[in-house]
């Protein structure tokens, strides 16, 4: 058993660093796209107009490739972290705009015209009564955009060892040790598995008024 966490030198790092740096380059993204979703999908639910196009262009982001994503980055960013989280923060924007429209416009009206009534302004009303609604869909879409981010960092081995542990798979081929593919893909589904389950019980602890499985009235 050994052989599967004896990592190689030419990594820089354990098999615990490794865990750490695929996790730094996985969530840093989806944070930033988060961030980066809140306000383009409150202006979407503003002005219903924008949504089509916004969607249609983060659909065609999507679409791009990794690698043309590394070519164009490159020359601004190096072989560095940074050339891996940006494609990465891109891709999170097609699963959680929807999202966060989706959950905000679910809010019913009488809910809204409650908080206008009392003097809430289009701001507070926003961060206080839709996002805590739309909660439930929020974290569906930060489940997707996680799980889909924690497998793609392994793409950053193409440029210089910056897939985490997808670098043990090109080592794996480099060393002729096919122990390290099976570390890295088993503690990458791990690590995604981990993950989810955390997210969804974000979810349980956010929304305690949402009825849980097995309950009874």
């Amino acid at each position: 058993m050994s052989g599967y966490f004896d990592i190689p030198s030419d990594l820089q790092h354990s098999y615990l660093g490794l865990i750490g740096l695929h996790l730094r380059e996985a969530l840093i993204p989806v944070l930033a796209g988060l961030l980066l979703s809140l306000p383009v999908a409150q202006l979407c639910v503003r002005f219903r107009w924008l949504y089509p196009p916004v969607l249609g262009v983060t659909t065609v982001l999507y679409a791009i490739p990794s690698l043309a994503f590394f070519v164009v980055l490159i020359d601004y960013t190096g072989q560095s972290e940074t050339t891996v989280m940006i494609p990465l923060a891109v891709y999170s924007l097609v699963v959680l705009v929807p999202a966060i429209v989706d959950g905000v416009r679910s809010v019913p009206q009488e809910t809204l015209d409650a908080a206008t009534a009392m003097g809430f302004g289009p701001v507070r009303r926003y961060l206080q009564v839709q996002l805590p609604i739309a909660v439930p869909a929020i974290i569906a879409g930060l489940r997707v955009a996680t799980v889909s981010s924690i497998s793609l960092v392994s793409v950053g081995m193409l440029i210089g060892n910056q897939g985490a542990l997808g670098n043990l798979l090109n080592d794996a081929n480099i060393y002729h040790r096919p122990e390290l593919a099976v570390t890295s893909v088993v503690t990458t589904a791990a690590l995604a598995i981990l993950a989810d389950a955390a997210l969804a019980l974000v979810r349980v602890v956010l929304t305690p008024w949402m009825p849980r499985k097995g309950a009874t009235r």
